[in-house]
């Protein structure tokens, strides 16, 4: 889930981190879509070594989107995953001899606690969400009001993109029919290593890619230089990848723009949301008003996140001068990373002193820096903590508590004051009349044609009426006077409730800024007294194992898989007071949950659909030993918040031994089935026939070794690890069924998977948290602070665009400005969060980047691109001009290859379908005799 608004407080902070994504298009030829050719070099001018797909953030959006109808059934579910996938290799492609899958599994038991409230919530606010829709219909057609017939259709559990579900079950076998297709057909996959670690394998997807990097770094073969990509959408990725402490690490997500449009749930009207709806009948606007209303459908763009450059604008913040020891810049960024924590992560509540949208972490930094002279070190050590150290720096913030409570209470009343005179002056400009109907107001242009006016007269004698019953509501402006002027004898109107310019507030018991506030809190909070020393110090200590515990999982992995914070709140800051003798050891030898043991410590019993019957039962049967672990309803504490989804909710925590003496039970009922989704599995490594591994995998097949061999380094890129046989492998010459009903099977197969483990180590191994030897610092791409002092030339600085420092920036002449400005808005500019981006194309503006749509004219102007200087670089994709003569068949993918006789030859293009992927023969012999219709 990551840590909210910490993206949008970096992003903003540190503007050059990201870079938007350049990514080629498919092109459709007589109908066909034309497969992108992925063994082509990367339009974004840099080439990645290993790619990672965290597929929690791919899975989500691709079966319940927000921005474009969701899929119809499970299928074209797993094609949107599919095509998701497509996408993120073709911006990443090339030179990626390693590319690892990893679905979210079996979850240590923190985790596990946010999961369980994640989904009791979700379950909670769609019973309510359809509860109100269906009163909000009921009143509205009682009143006479007009809406569409509702439509009858399955509502998507999201709860079942849980390990354990068939759902997920189902998602593993697609990925594997999935990999094995890319592999025989698409030659950008044609030495790819591909592993894959679906959720039978124990841990989250994030942290299953950090421990194989960690331990593929402690490898001799490892090159200190690999560029790593890691695809996924949480916030805490950033924190993981700074961890690694490997110069070149790239994050590829989605770029988020907020208020997308959305139509109303009843109506399907845009402009007002389901509460709003008044079921009125939509006016018809203009000639083509079959698209009124609909949501204008567009591809989620992409931004990469340089963490190499975030460590440029660490350096600088973090390098003090005058220390009693030596500056050490790896260990201030593992110091930067676990203060982060203080201001919330999966695992811990934050600090109630610690907000991000207060500048938490400046002001955590600040105080470190002041600290640190007198620590007499760093807080940290390779995923290890100093308490004595980071009690310091707590005490430090506790001082401050009292005034930063106070600075939040007069920074929330001057908002308040700032919003309701923001409403009034709204208010009192808005014009008094504004006509409706065809008279209605238009925006400049939106209308494609004139309309006739019908009954003009009758209208204008409505909008006559209507103005002069607004002068006389206005005539008279305080109620309490009648219209001579004399005080009215009824005394004033009292105003209603929602005339009110002030919204209504959730009723605050803590009241942090008025003196008593820790004694309240802990009254609230934990029904004790704040003079309880003993269970303050409690609380204090869970709070600091759990410090302790989230470090050594971001750096050395699971320190114990039943840990957890049993609290639903954090202590103060000032409580942080001896805690340098806390233990901070942790259990060893435990043991994930199973699958379905995890369903059952998470899932409410709204979604008990996805487990056994008699496991079902134990949820909702009232003699059910463990039936106060789901309750059907639940408190949700706003804890000073304005919306629900912000506060805590007051689930119980689960009971790990009452829980597994309730399954004791019930796992003699489970089916042969439902026993092997409940068992834990591992990684599953692919290759195609290409590889210089295929052979030695197939030879293992042959000869039926049983025994785990090792992986020859120089065979798969300097990747080490063990090798066992899979009895459900992927074999050369063997059909791979497909588990997707529209996609035919894999009749010509020539990839191979086989078992794939990690590089073992002992239990107490410390994995090193520094640069290897080798590495090589990436080029700087940040001005440099004595710019001016150096640059003897008077140059002026230019900034890097993209990840090429040797690109030349580009611009129009005057021409073509004079051209643009009648073509484009002038004041138009970069769309979605970040402006400070670089733009698409990354040529120095907006407008020089390829263009699509009802832009295709603009490319006309390319003509006019003068560089100021000569190019260095390969010469950018969109600039590439297709040599073809007149009459010439245009060079497909296909096409190039066959004329090559030494190039990769794709098996199985000819039989493509309009996605891309291999069609059935009948499909296909219908889709020829539709199109051999006579028109």
């Amino acid at each position: 889930m990551g840590v909210p608004a910490f993206f949008r407080w970096l992003s903003r902070k540190y503007p050059s981190i990201i870079v938007n994504c350049v990514e080629e298009k498919a092109k459709e030829c007589n109908g066909v879509k034309v497969p992108i050719d992925t063994s082509k070099p990367n339009p974004n001018e840099v080439e990645f070594d290993n790619l990672y797909l965290d597929m929690n953030g791919i899975i989500h959006p691709c079966t319940h989107p927000e921005d474009k109808p969701a899929p119809k059934n499970e299928d074209e579910m797993m094609v949107a995953i599919f095509e998701y996938i497509d996408r993120i290799f073709n911006i990443d492609r090339r030179d990626c001899p390693d590319a690892k899958s990893d679905p979210s599994s079996p979850a240590p038991r923190a985790k596990m606690n946010q999961q369980r409230s994640r989904r009791f919530r979700a379950s909670k606010e769609g019973m309510e969400a359809a509860e109100e829709k269906q009163k909000i219909r009921q009143e509205i057609l009682a009143k006479g009001g007009f809406l569409p017939p509702e439509e009858v259709k399955e509502r998507f559990d999201s709860n079942c993109i849980t390990p354990g579900t068939e759902f997920m079950d189902n998602l593993a076998k697609c990925l594997r029919y999935y990999i094995a297709d890319r592999l025989n057909s698409d030659p950008g996959w044609k030495n790819l290593t591909v592993i894959l670690s679906d959720a039978s394998a124990p841990g989250e997807g994030e942290h299953k890619i950090m421990d194989y990097i960690r331990r593929q770094r402690a490898q001799p073969n490892h090159d200190p230089n690999t560029h790593h990509c890691l695809c996924g959408a949480d916030a805490d990725l950033i924190m993981l990848g700074l961890a690694t402490h490997e110069p070149n690490f790239t994050i590829i997500r989605e770029e988020f723009k907020p208020n997308k449009p959305k139509p109303c749930a009843l109506c399907n009207q845009m402009g007002h949301e389901v509460k709003d709806c008044q079921g009125l009948p939509r006016e018809k606007q203009g000639k083509h008003d079959q698209f009124a209303d609909t949501v204008p459908i567009s591809e989620q763009e992409f931004i990469f996140i340089r963490l190499c450059v975030l460590r440029e604008y660490l350096e600088r913040e973090l390098t003090m001068a005058s220390l009693p020891f030596t500056f050490d810049f790896e260990r201030s960024v593992d110091d930067w990373v676990f203060m982060c924590f203080f201001v919330g992560n999966d695992f811990l509540p934050h600090l109630p002193s610690l907000e991000i949208r207060e500048g938490a972490i400046d002001r955590l930094v600040n105080i470190y820096k002041n600290v640190v002279h007198k620590t007499g070190g760093y807080l940290t050590e390779s995923g290890f903590v100093n308490l004595q150290r980071v009690q310091m720096i707590m005490l430090a913030v506790g001082e401050v508590e009292d005034s930063i409570f106070k600075k939040r209470k007069d920074d929330d009343d001057n908002f308040k004051r700032r919003q309701k005179e923001k409403r009034k002056r709204l208010k009192r400009d808005q014009p008094s009349f504004i006509p409706g109907g065809q008279f209605s107001p238009q925006a400049l242009g939106n209308r494609s044609s004139p309309q006739a006016i019908c009954n003009p007269r009758q209208a204008a004698f409505e909008m006559r009426m209507q103005d002069r019953q607004n002068s006389a509501t206005s005539a008279s402006p305080n109620p309490s006077l009648t219209p001579d002027g004399s005080p009215s004898l009824g005394g004033g109107i009292k105003r209603k409730a929602e005339d009110s310019d002030s919204e209504p507030e959730p009723e605050d018991n803590i009241r942090l800024w008025e003196a008593g506030w820790k004694q309240r809190y802990y009254k609230n909070k934990f029904d004790v007294d704040a003079s309880d020393e003993k269970f303050r110090r409690k609380v204090v200590q869970s709070y600091v194992e759990g410090l302790c515990w989230v470090l050594r999982y971001y750096y050395q992995g699971c320190a114990s898989w039943n840990w957890y914070y049993p609290f639903h709140y954090a202590p103060f800051a000032s409580d942080f007071e001896g805690i340098a003798d806390m233990p901070s050891d942790f259990e060893k030898g435990s043991k994930p949950f199973k699958p379905l043991e995890q369903l059952m410590g998470v899932f409410p019993a709204a979604s008990g659909n996805f487990l056994p019957p008699t496991w079902r039962k134990l949820m909702t049967d009232p003699e059910s030993s463990i039936i106060d672990f789901y309750p059907e309803d639940f408190a949700i504490d706003l804890n000073g918040k304005k919306y629900a989804w912000q506060g805590v909710a007051l689930l119980p925590f689960v009971d790990e031994q009452r829980l597994r003496a309730a399954l004791e039970e019930v796992y003699p009922d489970l089916t042969p089935e439902e026993s092997r989704r409940n068992s834990l599995g591992g990684d599953v490594l692919f290759v195609g026939k290409h590889h210089p591994l295929c052979d030695f995998i197939v030879e293992q097949y042959k000869t039926k070794n049983s025994e785990v061999v090792d992986i020859p380094p120089e065979l798969c890129h300097g990747i080490q690890g063990k090798l066992t046989l899979n009895d459900n492998a992927v074999l050369p010459d063997q059909v791979v069924q497909s588990p997707v009903p529209m996609l035919r099977d894999l009749t010509q197969n020539s990839a191979v998977s086989i078992s794939f483990k990690d590089p073992q180590f002992a239990e107490d191994f410390v994995f090193k948290a520094t640069v290897l030897p080798g590495a090589k610092k990436p080029a700087p791409v940040l001005k440099p602070g004595d710019w001016e002092k150096t640059n003897n030339d008077g140059r002026p600085w230019r900034p890097q665009l993209g990840f090429n420092r040797d690109r030349k920036p580009v611009h129009l002449d005057q021409s073509a400005f004079r051209t643009l400005g009648h073509t484009m808005p002038r004041d138009r500019g970069m769309p979605g969060m970040y402006p400070n981006a670089v733009p698409l194309g990354a040529y120095g503006s907006p407008y020089a980047r390829p263009l699509m749509g009802s832009q295709q004219q603009i490319p006309k102007l390319l003509s006019n691109l003068r560089p100021q200087e000569s190019w260095r670089g390969p010469t950018p994709l969109f600039q590439q001009t297709p040599q073809r003569t007149a009459g010439a068949a245009p060079l497909l993918a296909w096409n190039r290859m066959l004329q090559s006789p030494n190039q990769f030859q794709p098996a199985q293009y000819q039989g493509l379908g309009p996605m891309g992927y291999p069609q059935r023969p009948e499909d296909r012999m219908d889709r020829g005799r539709q199109v051999g219709k006579p028109g």
